[in-house]
Protein backbone atom coordinates (compact mmCIF):
# COMPACT_ATOMS: atom_id res chain seq x y z
CA UNK A 1 0.00 0.00 0.00
CA UNK A 2 1.69 3.75 -0.88
CA UNK A 3 0.19 4.95 2.39
CA UNK A 4 2.31 3.25 4.49
CA UNK A 5 5.17 4.61 2.19
CA UNK A 6 4.85 7.63 4.49
CA UNK A 7 3.81 6.18 7.31
CA UNK A 8 6.70 7.23 10.15
CA UNK A 9 5.73 7.51 13.54
CA UNK A 10 9.40 7.88 15.24
CA UNK A 11 10.88 9.64 12.43
CA UNK A 12 13.48 7.71 11.52
CA UNK A 13 13.55 7.82 7.55
CA UNK A 14 12.12 11.56 7.20
CA UNK A 15 13.81 12.94 10.52
CA UNK A 16 10.07 13.79 11.87
CA UNK A 17 7.59 12.00 13.06
CA UNK A 18 5.46 11.57 9.30
CA UNK A 19 2.14 10.25 8.68
CA UNK A 20 0.22 9.39 5.59
CA UNK A 21 -2.75 12.04 4.52
CA UNK A 22 -5.93 10.82 6.04
CA UNK A 23 -4.44 8.31 8.58
CA UNK A 24 -2.91 11.60 10.85
CA UNK A 25 -5.73 12.06 13.17
CA UNK A 26 -6.06 8.19 14.35
CA UNK A 27 -2.09 8.23 15.55
CA UNK A 28 -1.68 11.89 16.22
CA UNK A 29 -4.78 13.57 17.87
CA UNK A 30 -3.18 15.98 19.69
CA UNK A 31 -1.08 17.69 16.44
CA UNK A 32 -2.69 20.20 13.96
CA UNK A 33 -1.67 22.21 10.46
CA UNK A 34 -1.11 25.61 11.04
CA UNK A 35 -4.80 26.37 8.97
CA UNK A 36 -6.35 23.87 11.24
CA UNK A 37 -4.70 26.36 14.53
CA UNK A 38 -6.01 29.13 12.74
CA UNK A 39 -9.27 27.96 12.58
CA UNK A 40 -10.16 27.39 16.49
CA UNK A 41 -8.31 30.84 17.19
CA UNK A 42 -4.73 29.83 17.60
CA UNK A 43 -0.91 30.02 16.27
CA UNK A 44 1.82 27.38 16.44
CA UNK A 45 3.92 27.84 20.35
CA UNK A 46 7.17 27.01 18.53
CA UNK A 47 8.42 27.83 15.04
CA UNK A 48 9.64 24.44 14.58
CA UNK A 49 7.03 21.53 13.54
CA UNK A 50 6.82 18.56 15.60
CA UNK A 51 5.26 16.03 12.64
CA UNK A 52 4.63 16.25 9.31
CA UNK A 53 1.59 15.30 7.29
CA UNK A 54 2.54 14.05 3.61
CA UNK A 55 0.92 12.91 0.30
CA UNK A 56 1.78 11.84 -3.60
CA UNK A 57 0.58 15.17 -5.57
CA UNK A 58 0.91 16.03 -9.27
CA UNK A 59 1.51 19.50 -8.46
CA UNK A 60 4.76 19.03 -6.24
CA UNK A 61 7.65 18.77 -8.32
CA UNK A 62 9.07 16.01 -6.93
CA UNK A 63 5.18 14.61 -6.62
CA UNK A 64 5.18 14.85 -2.60
CA UNK A 65 3.85 16.94 -0.90
CA UNK A 66 4.12 18.03 3.31
CA UNK A 67 2.27 19.75 5.60
CA UNK A 68 3.79 20.75 9.46
CA UNK A 69 2.10 19.41 12.40
CA UNK A 70 2.09 21.18 15.71
CA UNK A 71 0.65 19.96 19.01
CA UNK A 72 -2.38 21.45 20.38
CA UNK A 73 -1.65 21.85 23.77
CA UNK A 74 1.70 23.98 23.36
CA UNK A 75 0.18 26.54 20.77
CA UNK A 76 -0.87 30.31 21.69
CA UNK A 77 -3.38 32.36 20.76
CA UNK A 78 -3.51 33.84 17.52
CA UNK A 79 -2.58 37.97 18.54
CA UNK A 80 -5.20 40.33 18.37
CA UNK A 81 -5.86 43.01 15.17
CA UNK A 82 -5.49 46.21 17.11
CA UNK A 83 -5.58 49.41 16.24
CA UNK A 84 -2.21 50.27 15.65
CA UNK A 85 -1.97 47.16 13.18
CA UNK A 86 -4.72 48.69 11.20
CA UNK A 87 -2.77 52.02 10.84
CA UNK A 88 0.39 50.53 9.72
CA UNK A 89 -1.42 48.18 7.45
CA UNK A 90 -3.00 51.24 5.97
CA UNK A 91 0.33 53.48 5.84
CA UNK A 92 2.17 51.03 4.03
CA UNK A 93 -0.91 50.03 1.50
CA UNK A 94 -0.53 53.93 0.78
CA UNK A 95 3.00 54.04 -0.09
CA UNK A 96 2.55 50.69 -2.14
CA UNK A 97 -0.25 52.76 -4.17
CA UNK A 98 1.90 56.25 -4.19
CA UNK A 99 4.00 57.30 -7.22
CA UNK A 100 7.49 58.06 -6.35
CA UNK A 101 7.81 60.30 -9.25
CA UNK A 102 5.02 62.41 -9.23
CA UNK A 103 3.52 61.76 -5.82
CA UNK A 104 -0.06 61.13 -6.85
CA UNK A 105 -2.02 58.68 -4.56
CA UNK A 106 -3.81 55.50 -6.76
CA UNK A 107 -6.56 53.69 -6.22
CA UNK A 108 -4.51 50.42 -7.42
CA UNK A 109 -0.71 49.13 -6.56
CA UNK A 110 1.99 50.94 -8.92
CA UNK A 111 3.72 48.22 -10.48
CA UNK A 112 7.43 46.80 -9.22
CA UNK A 113 8.24 45.80 -12.40
CA UNK A 114 7.94 49.91 -13.50
CA UNK A 115 8.66 51.47 -9.96
CA UNK A 116 6.09 54.36 -10.73
CA UNK A 117 2.87 55.03 -12.52
CA UNK A 118 2.45 53.92 -15.68
CA UNK A 119 2.18 57.94 -16.56
CA UNK A 120 5.78 58.66 -15.23
CA UNK A 121 6.73 55.73 -16.74
CA UNK A 122 5.69 56.96 -20.29
CA UNK A 123 6.75 60.30 -20.07
CA UNK A 124 3.43 62.11 -19.20
CA UNK A 125 1.44 63.33 -17.03
CA UNK A 126 -0.92 61.20 -14.47
CA UNK A 127 -4.21 63.26 -15.92
CA UNK A 128 -3.02 63.30 -19.36
CA UNK A 129 -2.69 59.01 -19.45
CA UNK A 130 -5.60 58.72 -17.17
CA UNK A 131 -7.57 60.51 -20.22
CA UNK A 132 -5.99 58.60 -23.02
CA UNK A 133 -6.80 55.32 -21.02
CA UNK A 134 -11.05 56.68 -20.77
CA UNK A 135 -11.07 57.23 -24.65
Amino acid sequence: MTTLRFLDPDGSRYGLPTYPWGMAWTTAEDMATRKQLAAMGLRPGSTHPDAQLMWRSRRARNGVRTAALYRISEAKPKDEFTAARARGLAAAMRARRTCPTCRQVFVYVIPTSLGECPACHEGGTPEAWELEAAA
